[in-house]
């Protein structure tokens, strides 16, 4: 009889239903692998930055985030010219390119080539 105040056991089992238990015993060795790979990549991508390409910050549209700042897709080609960076040499050293992106203020050209210079 069951003892204390637990649930009457009436498990419905498939008869194998042990290959269906999913176990974490590979956790740590899966975190082993994953910080090994990263390592991997960093050297393999060596002059691009391991976190992605390079981003411009740009305001967010609409009247309720236009004072955000955020990441951007990609500097303009303005903002490129300004820093004396060819358009097909940015993306080869980790540097993000939208060619339909438009600079609408000095300040954010500046902020931007400020940021590819540094």
């Amino acid at each position: 009889m069951v003892k204390h105040n637990n649930v009457v056991p009436n498990g419905h089992f498939k008869k194998h239903w042990q290959n269906y238990v999913k176990t974490w015993f590979n956790q740590p060795a899966r975190k082993a692998r994953r910080r090994i790979a990263r390592q991997k990549k960093a050297v393999r991508i060596f002059p691009r930055p391991t976190a992605g390409p390079l981003r411009p910050i740009v305001h967010g549209q609409t009247l309720k985030y236009n004072m955000k700042l955020r990441a951007g897709k990609g500097f303009t080609l303005e903002e490129l010219k300004a820093a004396g960076i060819s358009k097909k040499l940015a993306p080869t050293i980790g540097i993000s390119v939208d060619h339909r992106r438009k600079n609408r203020s000095l300040e954010g050209l500046q902020a931007n080539v400020q940021r590819l210079k540094t």
